[in-house]
């Protein structure tokens, strides 16, 4: 298996596209450590799959807002496994206000899951790849918003931005030391925060008409380029995004 051996964070890790990454990097082989901040018992639930289809994986209570949160990941995936190899930075959040509409609060929420968590995600597991002496991975899963405006959702893509130019610099700044930095960009996919939209037929057939491929992506989509950046297939990528959205980014340039 293309992770065996390997020891894997994944954030946001209990829903969504998070849980669907975690899923396949166990399957890959690795042995899987997840965060939850609330719904605990979603996370035990997929802990409790990913274990009886011969998987490993442990949940954890982190916030990865705060550092300590994501110290204490790290800190799990030592004590549970003896280090860590892959940090997958996915936790995130949006709140749909445009510039006019964002009070302090709004912005320092998104910025705080999304961006900080992104940020010292990368910082915090680049220091144990380091002292550990044998490199690893870092996968920021960012979005087609961290390059595509999109008006009345600004905070995210302000957020999402950031990361873009974070995965660059460390990038550049941690390959000396053979850590690989590289974001995956989704575009739209099939996950709770899209449920309004894919159940209206009209919704669904408009943002699917504007999709090169004609549909919304599985999130198993996204968990298979997280899967192939993180594994030795990926390994002469860095400092760099992988778009995964069935081509809407360059649809969009003749829009």
């Amino acid at each position: 298996m293309q992770l065996s051996g390997k020891t894997a964070i994944v954030t946001g890790g209990n829903s969504g596209i998070g849980e669907a990454i975690a899923r396949t990097l166990a399957e890959s082989g690795a042995a899987v450590v997840i965060d939850y901040v609330a719904r605990p018992a979603d996370t035990a639930d997929l802990v409790k799959d990913i274990t009886a289809a011969g998987g490993t994986a442990v949940g954890v209570e982190a916030d990865v807002s705060r550092t300590d949160g994501i110290q204490s990941l790290i800190d799990a995936a030592v004590r549970e496994f003896g280090g860590l190899d892959v940090m997958v930075n996915n936790a995130g959040i949006e709140k749909r206000q445009s510039l006019l509409e964002t009070d302090e609060e709004s912005f320092e929420t998104v910025i705080a899951v999304d961006l900080k968590s992104a940020f010292f995600g990368t910082q915090l597991a680049a220091k144990q790849f380091i002292g550990q002496g044998r490199g690893g991975v870092v996968v920021n899963v960012s979005s087609v918003h961290e390059d595509w405006p999109m008006p009345g959702n600004i905070a995210y893509c302000v957020a999402k931005g950031g990361m873009r130019m974070l995965t660059r610099t460390a990038g550049v700044e941690l390959g000396p030391q053979n850590v690989r930095v590289v974001n995956v960009a989704p575009g739209a996919v099939a996950t709770p925060i899209n449920t309004k939209t894919l159940e209206d037929p009209e919704q669904r057939k408009k943002l699917e008409d504007a999709i090169p491929l004609r549909k919304v992506a599985d999130p198993s989509a996204i968990a298979d380029a997280v899967l192939f950046v993180a594994s030795d297939a990926g390994h002469y990528l860095t400092a760099t995004t992988v778009f995964v959205d069935g081509g809407i980014m360059q649809a969009s340039v003749g829009l």
